[in-house]
This record gives C-alpha cells, structure tokens and sequence, in this order.
C-alpha cells in the first residue's frame, strides 16, 4: 500500500510538470475565440485536427464514448471535467457561430490532408505539431483509468484480454489482490479492464471476470465500474518492430516483440503518468489472444470518420 501511495504521489509531481520547450495550454487550438486559418492547420499532424474537431463540441459537454481516445483524452482535461455532460445534440446547440465556421475550416482542411497523404500522426524529427506533444495537465495516471474501491479479501484471476483462454501475465497466474489499489476503465462484455501494481514494484492492465468479483460496489464512488467501454476495434499495421507491454508505466515488461508487417486489431490510445503515449491494441501470441500497449509512432493508425452533421437541425449556423 505504501509503494502505491508513493506511485501516486510522484504522478501527481510529474502531472504537474509542462513537458520540456512546451507551454501551458487549456485547448489546442482556439477556436471558441477566433476565426483559424487554414494555413495554421497544416501545421499540424492530421489526428491532432480530430481532436480540434472534437474540442469544439467538447466545450459544451459533449459525451464521449467509454474506451475510446477521446474520451480518454478531454475526460483528463480539467476544463472538461467540470462541465457538465450532455447529448449531442445538446451540444450542437450550444456550438456558436463562429465555433461553425471554424468546424467547416478544420474538416475541410482534414479532407485536403487525406488527398495529399499528410502525416495521420507526426513521427520522428518531423516540425508538424501534433497533440501528442501536450498532455493532460492534473493528478492522473493512465488516461481512461479511475480509481475503484472493490470489496477487500479478493484475489482476482487478471487476464490480458477478456477472455480466460487469453494470454495471462505472471507464468500464467497474474492476480489482483483487492486489499491494494486497484484502477479500472469499464465492462468489455463481462470483464472489468482494471490495472494494479504487481510484487516486481511494476503495474498491470489486464481484465477480471465480472462474475468472480463479490460484494457491492457503490456507483457514485465508482464511476468506472459502471460504464462499458467503446474500443475502435479497427484493422491495423504494424510499421516498425516494437514491444507490447501490460505495463506502459513503470516497467514496460516486455509480452513479446511485434514485427513490422503485422496485422493487428486498434483499440485506444493512452497517455501514462509521464506523458508517453501508447496505442493498446489486439493480436495473439502462440495462438493466445492477447492485448498490450505499443510506444506511438509504431503503429499505420485508422483513420477516424468524422460525423456528418445536419446543421439545418440544430438551428441556422
């Protein structure tokens, strides 16, 4: 218990400090304030422009969905965090006119992008901005995750995906004990995605049984146990060797090594306690299923479809 608490507080430091060369910053870009251009935008890496597109609704509480990096993304941001969360439309509604027009700038220029093959998210020493060089500011530790308090005396199997044919940490017998911390993200069918620390001073994300966790959980204290998450699932490639890790903290012990070339299904991307970020992703391993996190920059990332909005529904923008 003292070893997490110390891991607590020293995320909370490291929250704390702006990465190197890097100011402060409530949004990524502006755009509630003033007309953008496009000659700004192609100054950026195209996922960032997704996260601008999203931001503008986000201000007004659009609800994201659980799992997705999105969600994991403006749910850590203390500005998002205190407004209150509403339907979609409710948000397009609250969308200013010049919040319009910039929404029409940024899609337009995303399209441009995707007919010149702009970088989908910067990589190496490429000068594109991209919103992976700003991360969450406050006490967090891996985006998506939140802390929940499961009856004690529990020692829980932990699978690395949720299913109890998949591959499983510690020689085949990872466990959580619940007397310790213990974080979770939400439901994927019947398994809670949770991650804890582990008896190397590591820490683990991997799934526990819905049905072998006893005693009540209060909801109001627990939000995460009572949501379900929304993984992208989508078709993906490996594009450089890399490592897959259930431990994208401390350790980053290491599950296998991917090869470039591999097909791969995406789930999410996160960002750890020290800024780094990582794309969780699906494969298998001697035949096992298998899920772990990969370091950016490894992965040919889908490409998110942005919604089409009726704007003549939600009012004359």
């Amino acid at each position: 218990m003292k070893k997490i608490t110390a891991w607590l507080c020293l995320a909370l430091m490291l929250a704390m400090l702006p990465l190197a060369a890097l100011a402060d910053r409530a949004y990524l870009i502006d755009s509630d304030s003033r007309r953008i251009t496009e000659k700004e935008l192609w100054e950026w890496d195209r996922e960032s422009l997704s996260f601008m597109f999203n931001e503008i609704f986000a201000r007004h509480g659009f609800t994201f969905d659980p799992g997705g990096k999105f969600y994991n993304w403006f749910n850590n941001q203390p500005w998002y965090q205190n407004i209150t969360k509403v339907s979609d439309q409710t948000a397009y509604n609250r969308t200013t006119k010049l919040e319009w027009d910039n929404y029409h700038t940024i899609k337009k220029v995303i399209a441009e992008m995707e007919a010149v093959g702009h970088p989908y998210r910067k990589s190496g020493n490429s000068k594109l901005k991209s919103w992976t060089d700003f991360r969450p500011a406050g006490n967090w530790s891996l985006t998506g995750f939140e802390p929940v308090t499961l009856k004690s005396g529990q020692k829980l199997a932990v699978y690395s995906a949720p299913r109890a044919d998949s591959w499983r940490g510690a020689n085949g017998k990872a466990m959580v004990n619940t007397n310790g911390s213990v974080w979770a993200a939400g439901w994927d069918g019947n398994w809670l995605q949770v991650f804890y620390e582990v008896n190397n001073g590591g820490l683990r994300v991997g799934y526990v049984n819905g049905s072998n966790i006893s005693g009540k959980v209060k909801a109001k204290d627990n939000a995460a146990f009572n949501q379900t998450l929304y993984f992208s699932r989508e078709q993906a490639a490996i594009t450089a060797n890399c490592q897959l890790t259930d431990d994208p903290f401390r350790n980053q012990t290491i599950i296998t090594t991917l090869p470039a070339g591999r097909a791969v299904t995406y789930l999410t991307t996160a960002i750890n306690q020290n800024g780094s970020v990582w794309d969780y992703v699906e494969t298998t391993v001697n035949g096992q299923t298998v899920r772990g996190y990969i370091p950016s920059g490894c992965l040919t990332l889908p490409t998110e479809t942005l919604p089409d909005i009726d704007l003549s529904y939600y009012g004359d923008q």
